[in-house]
């Protein structure tokens, strides 16, 4: 799923394509996208967009007369900047957005085309009027790049959840979720299922300048990446990272083999050595089946 970095590499490429431009045609192919009556989508057709913003992990389009189109892009969603009028993908096409040059509302632009991988058809899309029916989609995270040590202490000790689990929770932090939890706790040298309550001082201040630097690494990187052009590559499992998607490969810092927890469609990677005190975590599928074999330390791991 685009998590923070991803979705502000998008906005980035964005604002200065749509923003004055006018939205001259919209074309759903995808019939679970639309996900609203009232305001038909169709309204959007022949106004111009003010604003392009994150909510969340949400992109908002802002139009004329406080109309908001809200895109969530979920797992697989996928944007393109193509030529105006191109045809949508047959099979993981979804839409299509027809746009103008911005500032001639009769010059034909370009197009962006939402695509989605995979069978389940996640990927949102709500028209929404007004600044009160839009905030209903604001979970109501705290933004965390910029925020204080404290307000971040705030929101991570609300309840007593694991780390990952408050780290990924949107009603406490705005655009983190699976991928960046990993890095950021690998960063911060903590374990994923530590508790809340159970964080020390200087373990709050480690997670609070981890969670700051990678962020605001990651959106710097992919920012630079992209340049003037519109982000192409946007995935969960990056060659920069330096543990999420690299179960079995050597942790960057300390060369243990990274390991993970595998729930649902999901899965937890992080590095024993540097976040585990060396206890291999237990894996609710593979430890059920092992049982005592499973190994619980890095020495019962490496076969020592």
């Amino acid at each position: 799923m685009p998590e923070l970095p991803d979705i502000e590499d998008y906005l980035a490429a964005l604002r200065p394509r749509v923003v004055d431009a006018t939205l001259q045609r919209v074309r759903i192919t995808g019939f679970s996208l639309l996900r609203t009556v009232d305001p038909p989508v169709e309204a959007l057709e022949g106004r111009r967009v003010t604003e392009v913003h994150r909510l969340g992990k949400r992109l908002v389009f802002g139009f004329d007369q406080e109309l908001f189109a809200v895109l969530h892009l979920m797992v697989a969603g996928r944007l393109r900047w193509v030529e105006y009028g191109a045809k949508v993908p047959g099979k993981i096409g979804m839409a299509a957005f027809d746009l103008s040059v911005p500032g001639d509302p009769h010059e034909p632009g370009a197009s962006l085309v939402l695509t989605e991988a995979g069978t389940k058809r996640r990927a949102s899309l709500h028209v929404v009027r007004g600044r009160d029916a839009l905030q209903e989609h604001d979970r109501g995270g705290l933004e965390p790049i910029g925020a204080s040590r404290e307000a971040f202490e705030e929101r991570l000790r609300v309840e007593n959840r694991t780390l990952k689990r408050a780290l990924t929770d949107p009603r406490r932090f705005s655009g983190i979720g699976n991928a960046f939890s990993d890095e950021i706790l690998h960063a911060a040298g903590l374990s994923p299922v530590k508790r809340t309550a159970g964080l020390q001082d200087a373990e709050v201040a480690r997670l609070h300048d981890a969670t700051q630097r990678v962020l605001t690494g990651w959106v710097t990187r992919l920012r630079e990446a992209t340049g003037e052009g519109f982000p192409a590559k946007v995935t969960a499992f990056r060659p920069g990272f330096a543990v999420h998607g690299k179960h079995g490969q050597p942790c960057p810092v300390c060369g243990t083999e990274v390991q993970r927890i595998r729930y649902a469609d999901n899965e937890t990677n992080y590095c024993p050595r540097c976040q585990t005190g060396g206890r291999v975590l237990a894996d609710r599928s593979l430890s059920r089946l092992l049982k005592d074999d499973w190994p619980r330390t890095i020495d019962q791991l490496e076969g020592a």
